[in-house]
């Protein structure tokens, strides 16, 4: 693919550039929008570059201002710089990380209160739940490993060293783990506790999500979604994913979903067959974290710029918003229980998680 050019210039460097990482943002122009690109050999680095100028830094989240409206429903302590979040239905829990000291703090999820917290070697900032149940996949960016925690209070059951700065982590329908090495330019695959594959026609991988027999992958650099093969690990297709893109969500249509967070939009992609994005939204204020929650079929998403969560009902491919709820500073990951329609929202700047209940 055309990326692998890159690999050798950008590697120094992106450690210092990793996305999500709360900095403002940068304000650089975004490249020219890129025409879908059929991956002839995805594995194989040294392809020419198409990208004539330098690319620009990843998207970040807005810095937050003050509110201005009461946040919605009611707050937990939880730690220092509560980031990724996760709701399991099964287990009645829900898992944030936090810093120093580095944790996996869980909490019940109809009562709100700490039920547990797992100590970690690193930092994470993403979180996803491998199946219904648990484990919840941990990507630690410090130990450069992706660990995996039991529920519903722990302990860590594994890990497995995966390569420099995991960002984000998905387990597909096959059981195949997929981790997003953001600041060492790969992605691997997993099987038993076991790296089987790697990917390298990547630049700066981050959001992952998988539907069926493909798994979605953002890259925050060249601003993409590439498709892959969760079986045969082949490139399917590449497409453009808007100006900035940060983080991607699955929903039970089998369409993926991705925020444009420097381009403002929600945008929609059909994954099977040829690959297409089917819509695009415009959503003012950088949106970054989202959720998706599928009994109700609804897409929540933060807007960080003006602490916002929004919701909205996905039942066509055209998201159509139907709530708009005040959050607390700096909602950088959000999570729904599936059960009840809880959203619980990390507060970032305050250590907190927000807890609202779901519009009926």
């Amino acid at each position: 693919m055309p990326r692998r050019a890159l690999l050798a210039l950008t590697a120094a460097t992106l450690a210092l550039t990793a996305a999500c990482s709360g900095a403002p943002p940068s304000g650089s122009a975004p490249p020219p929008a890129a025409a879908p690109t059929t991956p002839a050999t995805m594995d194989t680095p040294g392809a020419p570059n198409r990208f004539p100028e330098p690319l620009p830094p990843p998207a970040e989240p807005a810095v937050a201002p003050a509110p201005t409206a009461t946040p919605a429903g009611r707050t937990v302590q939880v730690g220092s710089v509560p980031e990724g979040i996760v709701a399991d239905g099964p287990s009645r829990r829900v898992a944030v990380g936090v810093r120093e000291p580095n944790q996996l703090v869980l909490l019940d999820t109809d009562s709100g209160a700490v039920t547990g917290r797992v100590p970690l070697p690193g930092v994470l900032r993403h979180l996803q739940v491998a199946v219904p149940g648990g484990p919840v996949l941990v990507p630690d960016e410090s130990s450069n490993s992706l660990i995996q925690v039991a529920l519903p209070n722990g302990p860590a059951t594994s890990q497995v060293t995966t390569g420099t700065s995991p960002h984000d982590a998905t387990q597909a329908p096959n059981g195949t783990i997929f981790a997003a090495n953001e600041g060492g330019g790969t992605v691997v695959a997993i099987r038993d506790n076991q790296v089987v594959h790697t990917f390298t026609d990547v630049t700066q991988p981050a959001g992952l999500a998988a539907v069926g027999d493909r798994v979605g992958l953002i890259d925050v650099r060249d601003n993409s979604l590439t498709i892959y093969d969760t079986n045969t690990y082949a490139g399917i297709l590449e497409l453009p994913a808007g100006a900035g893109p940060t983080h991607l969500v699955a929903d039970k249509h089998g369409r993926m979903i991705a925020t444009d967070t420097r381009g403002g939009q929600v945008l929609v992609y059909d994954p099977s067959g040829t690959p297409r994005q089917i819509a695009a939204l415009s959503v003012p204020g950088e949106p970054y974290g989202i959720t998706y929650d599928p009994v109700r079929d609804r897409l929540w998403v933060t807007v960080t710029a003006t602490n916002q969560l929004i919701g909205y009902d996905m039942t066509n491919p055209e998201p159509r918003e139907i709530a708009r709820i005040p959050t607390v500073r700096q909602a950088n990951t959000v999570a729904v229980d599936p059960d009840t329609g809880r959203l619980f929202v990390t507060g970032t700047n305050d250590g907190v998680v927000q807890i609202v209940e779901g519009p009926a």
